[in-house]
């Protein structure tokens, strides 16, 4: 293991996320993968009236508690973003059509990206964390569009908003405001607060 990291097993990462998954493993943590199998849509929906950032939060706590299952004394990390344009909730495409719909309404505006982490222990949530950013994109026109979901291909389907700034995706923006860490989807420098207080991060 990292000589960075000092506690005796791998901190659980309870997502499908590579860019999660990359970014923890960056840092120098080991990590053991465990996606937490819940229903977002029905924890979505317990949030009724919430805001993007109280949904992003929910099911980012639901999913490290689910995590825990089968990891006795292990901290496990539950992460979820969510996207806003005004009141609207934005999530993942599920086909091209979809995702240039979403383009098409993000285009030429500013929307919101609230990503969300927590960390549970046998089921307890010991810390939680909402950060946001704020992307302006510019105008797209239909043959840029076009271009662009030919080239991106599936992985329009892979984030929501239909877009991944640290690809093909830069090419929409004219602005963004706030960590960059946050808008990949984990606030990183948040949880690495966390484990450094809880010993298990040399400081």
């Amino acid at each position: 293991m990292s000589s960075l990291w000092l506690a005796d097993q791998p901190l659980v990462l309870a997502s499908r996320s590579a860019a999660r998954r990359a970014m923890i493993e960056a840092t120098g943590i080991p990590l053991e993968i465990a996606p937490a199998d819940i229903d977002e849509r029905a924890v979505e929906r317990r949030a009724g009236a919430g805001t993007a950032a109280d949904v992003a939060s929910l099911l980012a706590r639901e999913k490290s508690r689910a995590g825990c299952a089968g990891f006795k004394r292990r901290l496990v990390v539950g992460a979820d973003q969510t996207l806003a344009l005004g009141r609207a909730r934005f999530t993942k495409p599920v086909d091209r059509e979809t995702a240039r719909e979403q383009l098409h309404a993000l285009a030429g505006r500013t929307h919101e990206l609230h990503s969300a982490i927590a960390v549970a222990r046998d089921g307890r949530v010991l810390f939680s964390k909402v950060d946001t950013a704020r992307l302006t994109m510019r105008s797209l026109s239909d043959p840029f569009l076009d271009a662009y979901l030919d080239t991106a291909g599936t992985s329009v389907m892979a984030s929501v908003g239909g877009y991944q700034l640290e690809g093909l995706g830069s090419q929409l923006f004219e602005r963004i405001e706030g960590d960059y860490f946050t808008i990949l989807g984990l606030p990183l420098f948040a949880l690495l607060g966390f484990l450094r207080k809880e010993g298990c991060l040399a400081g």
